[in-house]
């Protein structure tokens, strides 16, 4: 079996906003989790990128610090799954049961080092 990662993007707006919408999209991920414990090797939500630092590298090497998100985005990583699945055709048809209703779902192999 190989491993897939489900990068779920979304708006954040709705989040912050709350109400039913996010309750039911709540709801759906800790379904989701549960219908899937036994191909899931990892999966976790991510706080607001309001709360993000990234690193960047300049010209001469040096690291330089900001605040905020690597890129400034419509929808931001807000949360992943790493699965296994047989192949990227049935590890689709599992990211298409991650509720992500205020965006989508980008999946990648995970890269094997032999």
């Amino acid at each position: 079996m190989a491993q897939y990662a489900c990068l779920i993007y979304q708006a954040e707006e709705p989040w912050a906003a709350g109400g039913p919408d996010v309750e039911a999209a709540r709801a759906g991920f800790w379904k989701f989790r549960g219908d899937h414990l036994d191909i899931l090797s990892a999966g976790e939500g991510l706080e607001p990128t309001s709360t993000a630092t990234s690193l960047r590298r300049d010209s001469t090497g040096a690291m330089t610090v900001t605040d905020g998100p690597f890129v400034e985005t419509k929808e931001a990583l807000g949360g992943f799954y790493v699965l296994e699945a047989e192949d990227m055709a049935a590890a689709i048809e599992l990211a298409k049961e991650i509720p992500a209703i205020f965006g989508g779902v980008e999946i990648r192999p995970v890269l094997v080092f032999s």
